[in-house]
C-alpha cells in the first residue's frame, strides 16, 4: 500500500486511479477530483478543500477528516465507504452511491445530501441546513440522527429510524416501507402520500400530519399541541396516547386516542369512509 504522510497537494487529480493508498495528515487544496477512480483507500486526519474528492471509488475508509465547504459534491458514484468522526462542511455529498456507513459525523451544510443512494447505515450523525436529504434513497438504517432541514427522506424506500430527532417539514413524502421508533418527528405535513409507514412510540409535531397515507400504523405515539387535522384521507391503524387537537376525515382503519379536541367528519370524506374511532375508550364512530 502506498503511504503518503504529512504533505500538501493541489491542482487536478493528484491521486487519480490509485489502488491501495494510505493518507495521513494530508491536506488537499483547491482543485477537482483529487481522489478518483480509486479503490482500497484509507484517509486519516486529512483535510479536503476542493470539489469532487471521492468519485467512482470503491472500498475506502475516512476517519477524523474535514471536508471544507469548498469540497462540495464529493463522495459520488462510489461504493463501500465508511466515514468516522468526520466534519463535512460541504453540501451535496453522497450521490448515486452504495454501501455507505457513517459514525459520528457532523454536517453543518447538508442540503441535497444523500441522493439516489442505496444501503446507508448511519449512527450519531448531525445534519443542519439539510433540505432534501435522503431523496430517492433506499435500504437505510438510522440511529441517533439529528436532522434540521425540510423535505427529508422524500421518495425513500425501506427505511428504519431509531432514537432520532427529525425537524423537517414535508418529511417522508411519497415513501414506502418506513419504520420509525422512539423518535421525535416535527414539521408540517408529515408522510403525505406514503405507503406502509409504521411509527412506534414517537412524538409527532406540526400541522396536518399523516394524510393521504396507505397502510399507516401508529403504536403508542403522542401528538404535540400543533399537530392538528391529522389522518385526512388515510388508511390508518393507530393507538395514540394523550390528546389530539383534531382528527379529520380518515378514510379507513381504526384510531384509538385518549382524548380529542375535535373530530371532523364531513361530506368530503372519501370512500369507504368507515374508519372506527374510539376516544377515551368509547367508540364514537
Amino acid at each position: 500500500m502506498e503511504r503518503v504522510l504529512n504533505q500538501e497537494f493541489g491542482g487536478e487529480r493528484p491521486f487519480y486511479n490509485k489502488h491501495g493508498l494510505y493518507l495521513e495528515n494530508v491536506t488537499i487544496h483547491k482543485g477537482e477530483s483529487s481522489i478518483k477512480e480509486g479503490s482500497d483507500i484509507e484517509a486519516h486526519h486529512c483535510q479536503f478543500e476542493g470539489k469532487y474528492v471521492f468519485w467512482c471509488c470503491e472500498n475506502f475508509l475516512v476517519s477524523d477528516c474535514r471536508f471544507t465547504e469548498g469540497a462540495r459534491s464529493s463522495l459520488w458514484h462510489s461504493r463501500g465507504m465508511e466515514l468516522r468522526d468526520c466534519l463535512q462542511e460541504a453540501p451535496k455529498m453522497f450521490r448515486e452511491s452504495q454501501d455507505i456507513k457513517l459514525r459520528n459525523v457532523v454536517m453543518p451544510h447538508a442540503q441535497e445530501t444523500f441522493w439516489a443512494c442505496q444501503g446507508i447505515d448511519i449512527e450519531n450523525v448531525e445534519a443542519h441546513e439539510a433540505d432534501y436529504i435522503f431523496m430517492h434513497c433506499s435500504d437505510i438504517k438510522v440511529r441517533n440522527l439529528k436532522l434540521f432541514g425540510n423535505y427529508g427522506f422524500q421518495h425513500a424506500r425501506n427505511v428504519e429510524i431509531y432514537d432520532s430527532d427529525l425537524q423537517s417539514k414535508d418529511a417522508l413524502w411519497e415513501t414506502e416501507n418506513i419504520k420509525v421508533y422512539d423518535s421525535f418527528i416535527n414539521g408540517e405535513y408529515l408522510a403525505w402520500h406514503s405507503r406502509n409507514v409504521r411509527l412506534v412510540r414517537c412524538r409527532i409535531g406540526g400541522t396536518q400530519p399523516l394524510c393521504y397515507a396507505d397502510g399507516l400504523v401508529l403504536e403508542d405515539c403522542t401528538f404535540e399541541p400543533d399537530a392538528d387535522l391529522a389522518f385526512e384521507y388515510s388508511d390508518v391503524r393507530a393507538t395514540v396516547k394523550g390528546h389530539v387537537v383534531s382528527i379529520k376525515n380518515p378514510r379507513s382503519g381504526s384510531i384509538r386516542v385518549d382524548s380529542c379536541g375535535e373530530l371532523i367528519i364531513d361530506s368530503n370524506i372519501k370512500a369507504p369512509g368507515d374508519c372506527v374511532i374510539e376516544i377515551g375508550g368509547k367508540r364514537v364512530r
